[in-house]
């Protein structure tokens, strides 16, 4: 009896791998990157928060905008900051009940300016992982943006979540897009392994 208790348990562990039953995806690169540096200039899109932040404190440019900065430089794309003020100056603990809320409620909120897509064929986009993806905001630039018959690079910073569910949302939003690439890093890492950003676009072909 013990030995069959122990092989079912196996079984169950081995499906949950395979399902991604209660995990997340991996906090590394996540899906086969393909040379797409021929697809022209790229548009990276992010959403970065400021101000405090798990780990590194209180800091004046937040994890993802450093990695946004990192691809930018290395591919020659443009930028596009998702900006709100509806964050600013909150704390962590603030931040997670904001967050919540908005997750819950399927909220969309407004962010500041926006960008012409049409002309690029390439798009990363990126953020922080909140309740186990984007923050809604980015949510609110997907909703505004068809993306579709694109190619799109998700990357997010975190700190035990890896990508979350940020591919399967991107490919919800967009099933007619081609994603691939996705890639996550700890934030409390962005400042100080700069290879492994660097490696990851490479990977693409840049």
């Amino acid at each position: 009896m013990r030995a069959r208790a122990i092989i079912a348990a196996a079984v169950v562990a081995v499906a949950m791998t395979l399902t991604g039953c209660g995990a997340s995806r991996p906090a590394a690169t996540d899906m086969v990157a393909t040379d797409i540096a021929s697809e022209g200039k790229p548009l990276i899109v992010y959403f970065s928060h400021a101000g405090d932040n798990y780990l590194v404190g209180n800091v004046d440019t937040g994890n993802t905008a450093i990695v946004a900065r990192q691809i930018a430089e290395m591919t020659g794309g443009d930028t596009f900051e998702i900006k709100t003020s509806r964050y600013d100056g909150k704390t962590k603990r603030e931040l997670r009940g904001i967050s919540k809320e908005e997750s819950e409620k399927g909220e969309l909120p407004e962010y500041e300016g926006d960008v012409d897509v049409s002309g690029y064929k390439v798009i990363f986009i990126g953020g922080p992982i909140w309740h186990g993806t984007y923050p809604r905001v980015v949510f609110t630039f997907m909703r505004r943006h068809d993306l579709n018959g694109k190619t799109i690079v998700p990357f997010a910073t975190s700190e035990g979540s890896g990508l979350g569910r940020t591919v399967e949302d991107v490919e919800g939003a967009y099933p007619r897009a081609k994603v691939v690439g996705a890639f996550s890093i700890k934030g409390h890492k962005v400042r100080g392994d700069k290879a492994s950003v660097e490696a990851w676009i490479r990977g693409m072909g840049y």
